[in-house]
């Protein structure tokens, strides 16, 4: 399939291969802090470059853990603003081990190789259940682009010189450091409602954006127990053309319906059991 039909993947999942050793998180400043009124200045200057990606496609490497899972493999993937995604897990040999597709807030999963599928079920539940990693189309954009949510910023903090945390009016926070002159984006702490909390680490950034980005889920303070993955871009193309058709996928007429409930006990990473 051609760039342009955008293969697009965001596990491409061996789970069996072990996961390697990812950098460790970034230790973010803490406490009250100072008020800083330039927070809405500097979150601009540093999002201005991902904020003009309307689409990005990429070759992804990923490795770490999911649902008790280690996971190690090679993806594509691509995404649209504001809220469209398409990705498949690429197989080393044969079809995709998933192809999930989503536009706004319906999704679908088809399980290439099992020749079943999920329809019409929400993003980020349905990527949970396939995955183990809760994001939704918009979730995928902003973390492969490495850029922050559109929310209004409700308040901003200085932390020394050059650190700048930003809350959002629905809570999130926006952690940004100046590094040679220039404000960047370094992490993303989403304080969404109960499991489905994360944070988002973005490093080795390229022509604004980042070419390794370290998602980790938050639960009551526990840092990385349902997921824990480092995701390496290369080959990244932005603003190419993606038709609807990209965000569509194909199901073929002998394909089994699935509940959600079979997704999450037999798909690629169903949660283990039995210590095994």
């Amino acid at each position: 399939m051609s760039r342009r039909a955008a293969l697009v993947g965001m596990l491409a999942l061996s789970a069996l291969g072990a996961a390697s050793c990812g950098a460790p998180l970034m230790r973010l400043p803490s406490g009250p802090g100072t008020p800083a009124p330039d927070a809405a200045d500097v979150l601009a200057q540093a999002t201005r470059a991902c904020r003009a990606v309307r689409t990005l496609t990429a070759e992804v490497a990923v490795s770490g853990s999911a649902n008790g899972r280690r996971v190690r493999g090679r993806l594509s993937a691509g995404v649209a603003a504001p809220a469209s995604a398409r990705l498949e897990a690429v197989a080393p040999f044969g079809p995709p081990i998933f192809i999930f597709v989503a536009t706004g807030g319906d999704a679908t999963l088809l399980l290439s190789r099992d020749n079943r599928v999920f329809e019409h079920g929400h993003p980020d539940t349905v990527l949970e259940a396939a995955a183990g990693v809760p994001l939704s189309a918009e979730d995928l954009h902003q973390a492969l682009t490495g850029c922050a949510p559109a929310a209004p910023v409700r308040d901003g903090r200085q932390t020394g010189e050059d650190w700048r945390v930003i809350t959002t009016v629905e809570g999130d926070e926006l952690y940004l450091r100046r590094d040679s002159g220039a404000w960047r984006l370094v992490a993303i702490v989403r304080h969404a409602v109960g499991e489905y909390a994360w944070r988002a680490e973005y490093r080795e950034p390229h022509d604004g954006l980042p070419r390794s980005i370290h998602v980790v889920s938050v639960e009551a303070g526990r840092i990385g127990a349902a997921f824990d993955l480092q995701l390496a871009l290369s080959q990244v193309d932005t603003n190419v053309e993606l038709t609807a058709d990209v965000f569509t996928v194909r199901i073929p007429p002998t394909a089994t319906r699935m509940t959600l409930d079979e997704l999450r006990q037999t798909g690629p990473l169903a949660a283990k059991s039995n210590g095994r």
